[in-house]
């Protein structure tokens, strides 16, 4: 399950809206912004920036964690391009895109953040 925002930030655990979309393990980020692209036409825009972020269950916490894995941007070849869900540990579940707009301001980049 995907869950995608069109402000650059990452969602709270308590507002996820989804989207199901398939995909194998040896998925790329830059697969899955094609595939995002196609279904939210706003998203194909050049200089859209994506970031990834894999949502998980936190058992010590009971609650729900984000770790961020990587981002990529529409019409331009970036360093994240070809990283695989595989690589980042991706457990089958939720998987959190950030959409930020040509020409706005990315929010800072967080690492792993409780929720």
């Amino acid at each position: 399950i995907i869950f995608t925002t069109n402000n650059g930030h990452h969602h709270r655990t308590d507002e996820f809206s989804q989207g199901n979309i398939y995909v194998w393990m040896d998925a790329t980020l830059k697969e899955l912004t094609n595939l995002v692209k196609e279904v939210y036409p706003e998203a194909r825009k050049k200089g859209t920036h994506f970031n990834f972020a894999i949502v998980f269950t936190d058992v010590e916490r009971l609650g729900y964690r984000v770790k961020e894995v990587g981002s990529t941007m529409s019409g331009r070849k970036g360093t994240d391009d070809c990283v695989t869900l595989h690589s980042q540990k991706f457990q089958i579940g939720y998987l959190d895109i950030a959409i930020t707009p040509p020409h706005q301001a990315l929010p800072p980049s967080g690492h792993t953040r409780p929720y």
